[in-house]
């Protein structure tokens, strides 16, 4: 079930805060935190502390004046953006500056804190931006290149100007784990304060390390493969697999594999392969192709 933060009726006047859809989300959201950060607040009407949550996002929003926007978005009808974003339950926010998703929290926060956030997400911008959006970006630019060394700096001097910012910690948890330190990532997330500690980036980092503690005990691919080629209905051995798949960096093998146990029989230990799925898609970017591409089907044969 989905849940967040969000109050129902009109959006109040003032221009800061609008309902919006699907179809405008990358115009209202991405293409618009270029220019000032967005708070996107995804809601139900029959979502309770959705009630509590929206109208104090609504004010906190409304003076700053003009310095961040929020936009609402009812879960109930665009279940698609929410299901890319890995909205899962409610209340969840995201902030997004420089058309990327900087930082968030899922359940009900209360007033202060709803005003340090907002007052956090829009510093972000700035006279023009405070340039820790242009930071953080740069700094998953030189993780993806492998200057997993530069980009642990950049992350770490980031904290140093905003030790409350969840993007900051995962890049510098993904640093390490990179590094083959899992121990170390870990310490990173623990770190974090208690408010931003459920934020969607960390969720991922910590999937990534669930993951990644897999992989130490991950077998070889090529045997596994073997062994689900003679007995294709050996669920152990199918999921094994897909777990030695991703080991090796084929997520998008580990997917179908996992997909292909699911419709063998999704019961299997306890639904030992959904869960996994979830992890995995949890792991990616929101919008990893393979994530969202895994998602659909997945949801085609539950409803199936």
């Amino acid at each position: 079930m989905l849940e967040l933060g969000q109050t129902n009726g009109a959006a109040p006047a003032g221009g800061n805060v609008k309902d919006i859809s699907e179809a405008d989300f990358m115009a209202e959201v991405v293409d618009a935190s270029q220019e000032v950060p967005v708070i996107v607040d995804f809601w139900a009407p029959w979502c309770g502390p959705c009630k509590t949550l929206g109208p104090a996002l609504e004010e906190a929003v409304n003076a700053m004046g003009g310095k961040v926007k929020m936009v609402k978005v009812n879960v109930d009808e665009n279940q698609q953006i929410a299901g890319q974003l890995r909205v899962q339950s409610i209340p969840t926010v995201y902030a997004f500056s420089g058309g990327q998703p900087v930082d968030g929290f899922q359940g009900a926060l209360p007033p202060s804190q709803v005003k340090e956030f907002v007052q956090k997400v829009a510093a972000m911008g700035g006279d023009g931006g405070d340039g820790l959006a242009d930071a953080i970006a740069a700094a998953e630019e030189m993780l993806d290149a492998g200057q997993v060394d530069d980009a642990a700096q950049t992350f770490a001097a980031i904290l140093e100007e905003d030790q409350a910012l969840a993007a900051a910690y995962a890049g510098l948890a993904k640093c390490h784990i990179a590094k083959g330190d899992v121990e170390g990532a870990e310490a990173v997330l623990n770190g974090a304060p208690a408010g931003i500690s459920h934020a969607a980036e960390i969720d991922a980092v910590h999937a990534q390390i669930a993951l990644a503690r897999q992989a130490e005990s991950a077998g070889p691919v090529d045997e596994l493969r073997a062994k689900v080629d003679a007995s294709p209905d050996d669920h152990q051995a199918r999921f094994d697999l897909a777990q030695a798949l991703y080991a090796s960096g084929q997520t998008e093998e580990a997917v179908a594999e996992l997909l292909e146990l699911f419709r063998r029989d999704r019961e299997w230990n306890d639904g030992a392969a959904k869960q996994q799925l979830f992890t995995i898609f949890e792991a990616l970017a929101p919008n990893d192709p393979i994530a969202l591409t895994g998602r659909r089907k997945l949801s085609s044969m539950i409803l199936a």
